[in-house]
């Protein structure tokens, strides 16, 4: 384990319109210290050609210890498994103490990382994530803002869905690497943030805006029954909780996520 590297975890399927810039991306912030981890979940588009085509122009402007430095790995799936199996992938091959995980089509800030990991040292914490902004599929920001409160604890995060997953940084040497990996179902990166807190971790929230969340109009994410569906799911099947408290967490979940929309 690396003690200041931050191991960025991007899960690639068919993200041939979006790689080039979010490696770019990674590569403009003002935090030095980082590998890229691009896990290939069995791309059926150019995604893997275009990774493989930066990497190697790459190679061919910097030296052996720069490249080193700030290492861009393509990582390939055998078979496809979907985005809990491919993060894990990526939790697997880190060799930094902090995770980062960083969807294809969402947009940090260039201080993202600095700030995040000045934050999560100020806080002596294991678990932190921000705020962030919805953005339209160009990734243009709508003003539609989600604050992060200042701590979650498993209890309140049962009943709102505020952590997105490319705002999230987790140190491992606090967290052990195996409590990291994604559970296998729906809304696994829900899952593991409760999985974090329920046993004994809190999440502290950095109320400033470093993420974009690009959300495309048909985009899965925006599929409302589907969202209904999972945390259902969560909260019966992988929580157990009480129908009671299932349909209260799931009410105050439903009125929240609706303001969040507004």
């Amino acid at each position: 384990m690396q003690q200041n590297l931050v191991s960025i975890i991007v899960p690639v399927y068919n993200a041939g319109n979006y790689i080039e810039e979010t490696i770019r991306m990674v590569e403009a912030q003002t935090y030095q210290d980082w590998e890229l981890l691009l896990i290939d979940d069995c791309s059926v588009d150019n995604s893997r050609a275009v990774i493989e085509a930066y990497i190697r122009e790459r190679g061919q402007k910097l030296s052996f210890e720069e490249q080193k430095k700030k290492e861009i790995r393509l990582i390939r799936r055998t078979e496809n498994g979907g985005a809990a199996r491919t993060r894990n992938t990526g939790i697997a091959e880190a060799q930094g103490r902090y995770i980062a995980f960083l969807d294809a089509d969402d947009i940090w800030m260039p201080d993202k990382l600095t700030r995040e990991v000045e934050f999560l040292q100020k806080k002596q914490a294991a678990f932190v994530f921000t705020s962030y902004e919805f953005g339209d599929e160009q990734a243009r920001g709508t003003g539609k803002i989600v604050h992060a409160p200042e701590f979650l604890t498993y209890e309140k995060a049962l009943s709102r869905t505020v952590i997105f997953t490319s705002t999230v940084l987790i140190d491992t040497e606090k967290t052990g690497k195996g409590l990291v990996y994604m559970p296998l179902v729906k809304s696994e990166d829900t899952a593991l943030w409760w999985k974090l807190l329920k046993n004994g971790f809190t999440a502290f929230g950095l109320d400033e805006v470093l993420v974009i969340y690009r959300r495309p109009a048909k985009s899965l994410s925006s599929n409302k029954l589907e969202a209904i569906r999972r945390i259902w799911y969560l909260y019966r099947k992988e929580e157990k909780l009480p129908l009671v408290k299932s349909c209260v967490c799931f009410m105050l979940w439903a009125y929240r996520a609706a303001r969040r929309r507004m």
